[in-house]
């Protein structure tokens, strides 16, 4: 069952035109100008209950914009948009009680008290029973090992011990749908190890939906199962990372370690990309020959210690896509000037 429908979305954001100096002062009050800006353009999509969903995009490609959108937080210029069967802006409150959010860079906690008294006033709020509360509680303290600080105050805490109370506090009513919003920005790699575990348990075991922006390629990689990317705005694509990788030409990276020095290696569809001495790191570019015949080449013409290959990691898929979309976007500007 879809949870959340997506239909022709469009955001414009419209900002009124200052003019320099006195003269442009007054000229503003009598006239009106203003410039748009189309932070959304024209997106659809559906997601059915269960699933986790990364939202992918360069910085200004409308994936904040649009998570503020499917809260009811900013109001579509255009479009359909349904959470839970209902209109996220003309609902808010009723929503609020399905859905969790964490934004990575703003905090719901309360900055002098203990994290404990955040908590007792999310209760309130939310007016959870005592069962629910310390059953979600307990769960989330140790899971996400909040013990050790949930008595000292907010501002004590380092960045990575207050986003686990964060996420602690967005599913503490149960909520259907998680919004994620950058989590693991600024987080040390065992604080982000910890919480992608602890989403990919969520979403597996309580079957909480998931939709997760972030610039981190890793934890798309370890939390979502789909991930749709945006661009200007614009929906460029929606599917898996299998997916993606096979249609920008399913490259591999092949690693060699080699007895001695090989010197360059003229085998087309080769490239190096890391040049660590006797370790070498070659990007495969898939052709009429596969990667295995292109290493047993390499290995009948070099003495080879081991080898190994790899799948490319998505932070290349997802460069090679902006790439390609620079160079259709160049392309088409110049088909427009000619």
């Amino acid at each position: 069952m879809s949870i959340i429908d997506v239909s022709g979305i469009t955001k414009v954001y419209r900002q009124y035109k200052r003019f320099p100096g006195l003269i442009g002062s007054l000229r503003s009050l009598v006239t009106r100008q203003y410039t748009e800006e189309v932070a959304v353009r024209n997106i659809s999509f559906s997601m059915e209950e269960g699933e986790a969903v990364g939202y992918l995009g360069p910085n200004g490609a409308g994936k904040s914009t649009m998570i503020k959108m499917m809260t009811g937080i900013l109001v579509p210029t255009s479009g359909q948009l349904s959470v839970l069967g209902s209109i996220p802006h003309e609902n808010r409150q009723h929503n609020s009680q399905h859905i969790g959010v964490v934004f990575g860079q703003r905090s719901q906690l309360w900055w002098d008290l203990p994290v404990r008294d955040s908590f007792d006033l999310h209760k309130y709020i939310y007016k959870l029973s005592d069962d629910t509360y310390h059953r979600n509680l307990t769960m989330y303290s140790e899971l996400l090992s909040l013990s050790s600080f949930i008595e000292k105050p907010v501002r004590q805490l380092s960045l990575g011990q207050r986003m686990r109370v964060e996420i602690a506090m967005a599913l503490l009513h149960d909520p259907r749908i998680l919004f994620l919003d950058e989590p693991t920005i600024g987080l040390d790699v065992m604080a982000k190890e910890q919480i992608r575990e602890f989403l990919r348990m969520i979403n597996k075991e309580k079957k909480v939906s998931i939709v997760l922006t972030t610039h981190d390629m890793k934890d798309i990689e370890e939390i979502c199962h789909r991930m749709i990317v945006v661009n200007k705005g614009n929906m460029v694509y929606d599917g898996s990372v299998e997916q993606l990788r096979r249609t920008l030409g399913d490259q591999r990276q092949v690693i060699i370690d080699f007895r001695e020095e090989p010197g360059a290696i003229g085998i087309p569809g080769m490239q190096l990309m890391k040049n660590e001495g006797l370790r070498k790191t070659y990007l495969f570019e898939k052709s009429d020959r596969t990667v295995f015949d292109c290493v047993n080449q390499i290995a009948r013409e070099h003495a080879v210690e081991d080898a190994s290959i790899e799948s490319v990691d998505i932070d290349s898929v997802i460069r090679k896509l902006y790439k390609k979309l620079e160079e259709e976007d160049r392309a088409n500007a110049h088909e427009r000037r000619a």
